[in-house]
């Protein structure tokens, strides 16, 4: 039996439809709440994301890094989400990981299918568009790439776009420097909730065995899209996300009973705590909800990549040091493959309320 694809975004967006299928249109209860992106992200008033400067992260100076620590676990507390600066991370090769990555989206559709997954047999690294794991049947307004990008030995290098040339080199520097910056975050928050230095890290797989994943999300223009979601409400299944983008506005993240629109930062990665460090925390770090508007004007592209531990080797659970009487464990014992299980169940239990 062949599987009929569902036509990439991208082909809908270039088509020229003034109506969006069905299927992408969101429910009525989130309707209210889709605004225009532009106007959201010129608010000033109200919530706004906070920005965390790393630059005294590893400071000689005690009390200076002490600062910077706290500062950090104060937000992953509070939002679960913030802007770094003075990530250490040069700008120019964040600059050319993201040509390289704007490159293959400009690539003609044909091309980029050389490259496509196989979600039905179990084959998710690749080109793809995202399938309806709910029961409600609707879809998100977004092609993707997805691939693993570290550890080096764990790579298929046979999925890796050969268009542009230099995508494997700008990718792997990344992944490299991104892995770097993990280990500085962790142990600062294993610091901030007064654990050993190492302990996060080691809980998530320590250097072997936490994998970098990473999805390259292209959201094409939409022509309705107050009816549209890049991508839906949802957490992190990750100990720690990183976010690039094109400048184009889009995140909003749930915070205090209302939708927050991220501002564009320069020269800034978007931090997410995930499920993974909110377990592990028992939930002294929050892993915010957070979904994706798009827009008729500017196709949006942002690069998360995904810290995750490994699928089966690790008992994800609240640890023993945070439990007490008065704080009991708020989640059960379970793998990073049963965790993911149980949040598609929910959902489509929910779907199908």
């Amino acid at each position: 039996m062949v599987s009929v694809l569902a036509p990439r975004v991208e082909s809908l967006s270039s088509s020229g439809i003034q109506a969006i299928p069905k299927e992408y249109v969101r429910p009525q209860e989130e309707l209210a709440s889709i605004g225009d992106v532009f106007e959201e992200e010129k608010k000033h008033e109200g919530h706004q994301v906070p920005t965390i400067d790393l630059k005294e992260i590893e400071s000689e100076d005690p009390l200076v890094r002490e600062r910077c620590h706290e500062e950090l676990r104060k937000v992953a507390a509070d939002w679960g989400v913030m802007h770094l600066v003075n990530h250490g991370i040069p700008d120019d090769l964040i600059e050319r990981v993201k040509k390289a990555g704007e490159v293959f989206f400009n690539l003609p559709i044909e091309e980029k299918e050389k490259h496509a997954n196989d979600q039905g047999s179990g084959m998710i690294q690749g080109y793809g568009s995202k399938l309806a794991n709910n029961a409600s049947g609707r879809l998100e307004w977004e092609d993707y790439f997805f691939h693993l990008v570290y550890p080096e030995d764990k790579r298929d290098m046979s999925i890796w776009p050969k268009t542009p040339s230099d995508y494997t080199v700008v990718t792997s520097e990344y992944a490299k420097l991104l892995r770097q910056l993990a280990t500085k975050i962790l142990s600062a928050l294993s610091i901030g909730l007064g654990l050993e230095v190492g302990r996060l890290e080691e809980e998530v797989g320590g250097l072997e065995e936490m994998l970098l994943q990473m999805k390259i999300n292209y959201y094409p223009k939409c022509p309705q899209p107050e009816l549209a979601l890049g991508v839906e409400a949802h957490t992190d299944v990750s100990a720690l996300t990183f976010i690039l983008h094109n400048m184009v506005p889009g995140l909003q993240l749930f915070y205090e009973g209302k939708w927050v629109t991220a501002k564009c930062v320069p020269n800034s990665i978007i931090m997410h705590i995930g499920d993974t460090l909110e377990i592990l925390s028992n939930g002294k770090y929050k892993s915010i909800l957070h979904r994706g508007l798009v827009n008729k004007e500017k196709v949006r592209i942002s690069w998360a990549v995904f810290c995750e531990p490994p699928k089966e080797k690790i008992i994800l659970k609240p640890l023993p040091e945070l439990v007490s009487e008065a704080e009991p464990a708020l989640f059960p014992p379970r793998t990073f493959a049963q965790h993911i299980q149980h949040k598609l169940f929910r959902k489509s239990q929910d779907a199908s309320k």
